[in-house]
This record gives structure tokens, sequence and C-alpha cells, in this order.
């Protein structure tokens, strides 16, 4: 679904699609679907494209910097 997400943001460019992305998942996923994504993720074929990717990985640092304080 982040692949979908980030596919119709495309158009945009790569910098905007990622920053559309990560805002369209923080959202509209629920913290479970959000948290499948990050272990994911972490996989070396987790399959998201490169966009899908990025956009998750900034929201997985983002989610890690405010669960720090």
């Amino acid at each position: 679904m982040a692949n979908d997400i980030a596919r119709n943001f495309a158009a945009l460019g790569e910098e905007q699609a990622i920053r559309q992305t990560a805002e369209h998942i923080a959202l509209f996923w629920d913290p479970r679907m959000k948290a499948a994504g990050f272990a994911l993720l972490a996989r070396a074929d987790s399959g998201f494209s490169p966009e899908a990717g990025a956009a998750l990985a900034q929201l997985a640092g983002e989610a890690r910097d405010s669960a720090q304080g």
C-alpha cells in the first residue's frame, strides 16, 4: 500500500513524493499498520519503492525521536 501511495505522488518529484507519502501514512495509517511497515522496512527484501521506503524511514525516525523524549 505504501508503494501505491508513493506512486500517486510521483508526478510531484521524488522529494515531494516522499514528503506527501509520509504525511499520508502519518495521517491515515493506524499504529499497527505503521509498526508493521517499520518492521518490514528493516528487511533487505521489504519490497518498498525508494520513495515509500524513504517515507517510512522518515516516520520511523520521528517515532524513535518522540519515544526518546
